[in-house]
């Protein structure tokens, strides 16, 4: 009886271990990195002042030379699609959770961790560039940690006029005697300054972007890498507009919000015949 009792046990236990294995074997959930690429027709973009002699020198369409002092843009509402077609939200209402800026000046934010996301395979995944209509205030309350982030002293992705995000901010110099650009973009209000009970929605400079994963990114054992590639020769070179820089668009003093909306739609695509933009999915790493 009791050799028959050890044997049962040792069953038991044999059985416990391999159910252990199969679970470790199988997560139910596991990270994908998301790591950014800016570039311009490919080249890693390097950032400089005025008379840098390292900076990355882009040539525009036009043949307009311009390089970048700062890059900096916002990516929220991310969602990935399953093969079955199923879409996965990752914390799509919360900026805390689920909402980025993009500082080409600091590596360490050029990547971002979407954690325990489901096991399975992904196809396609979708996002903003910017912060959507319905979460566009600075509430410093609900998204303390986003809000400091995008408001820190060297961010600044704050509009200090309004009562939104800025979506992306663009600095840098352009033709050979190194005239000045700040391209900054995001939604627009309408009404008395000041008096936000007034303040109707302006100009939605929020894209939406969808990038097919043409390698499908795989999710259990190990942790994907998607390297998104932003190509930042189609700001003024896009497959919207082709735009020269000038004393009436190159700044945010002067440029009306019909010129920045030439900028948006270059940079995050016009919303129908354009859903990719800058973006393009440069490798995926299972």
């Amino acid at each position: 009886m009791k050799t028959l009792k050890n044997y049962l046990l040792l069953s038991v236990c044999a059985l416990a271990c391999i159910a252990c294995s199969k679970n470790d074997d199988n997560p139910v959930a596991n990270n994908i990195t998301l790591h950014f690429h800016n570039t311009f027709k490919g080249e890693t973009i390097v950032l400089g002042d005025a008379t840098s002699s390292t900076a990355t020198v882009n040539t525009s369409a036009e043949g307009q030379v311009h390089h970048f002092s700062e890059l900096k843009y916002v990516i929220s509402n991310i969602r990935l699609v399953k093969v079955d077609g199923n879409e996965n939200p990752y914390n799509i209402n919360d900026l805390d959770k689920g909402a980025t800026v993009i500082n080409h000046a600091k590596p360490q934010t050029l990547d971002y961790v979407l954690a325990n996301i489901p096991t399975g395979e992904y196809k396609q995944i979708k996002f903003g560039l910017g912060v959507k209509p319905e979460l566009n205030t600075l509430d410093q309350v609900k998204f303390p940690n986003f809000y400091a982030e995008a408001g820190a002293n060297d961010t600044k992705m704050h509009w200090e006029w309004g009562t939104g995000y800025r979506f992306t901010k663009i600095e840098g110099f352009y033709d050979n005697d190194h005239k000045e650009i700040s391209i900054h973009t995001g939604s627009t209000v309408e009404g008395t300054e000041g008096e936000e009970e007034t303040y109707t929605q302006g100009v939605n400079a929020y894209r939406d972007i969808t990038l097919d994963l043409a390698t499908h990114a795989v999710v259990g054992q190990v942790s994907p890498k998607i390297t998104i590639k932003a190509d930042f020769d189609n700001l003024l070179s896009g497959k919207t507009n082709t735009i020269t820089l000038g004393p009436g668009n190159a700044t945010p003093s002067v440029h009306t919000a019909a010129n920045m909306v030439l900028f948006v739609d270059n940079l995050g695509g016009d919303g129908s015949d354009d859903r990719t933009g800058i973006f393009s999915i440069e490798s995926i790493e299972n």
